[in-house]
């Protein structure tokens, strides 16, 4: 494990063999097993197994347990092949940005 830092300055764990996790569509249909390659406050790396064709990557969550009781809210950053870049979506982001701004008149 190497703690670097990345272009936009920040702190980035990189795993030496990877970390087991899987994805998850938002509406719980699919699944895929991938390999946490990297990750930082903001997002990770991932290494898929298998094929993404046909998948919702828009959004998805990222299962960090078997459980499923660690996991974070994800949406596709980039592709690379068998790799995706994610970002980790905090609670409310997408919502505050849909819902109106207006008050009662």
């Amino acid at each position: 494990m190497a703690v670097k830092t990345d272009h936009r300055g920040n702190s980035r764990v990189v795993f030496e063999r990877g970390i087991s996790a899987q994805m998850m569509g938002i509406d719980g249909t699919w699944r895929r097993e991938c390999t946490m390659e990297d990750v930082s406050e903001s997002g990770a790396k991932l290494t898929i197994d298998g094929s993404v064709e046909g998948l919702h990557l828009k959004e998805f969550f990222l299962l960090l347990s078997s459980t499923g009781l660690a996991y974070r809210r994800c949406e596709l950053a980039w592709v690379n092949g068998d790799q995706i870049g994610v970002n980790f979506l905090k609670v409310g982001d997408k919502k505050k940005k849909a819902r109106s701004t207006a008050v009662g008149a």
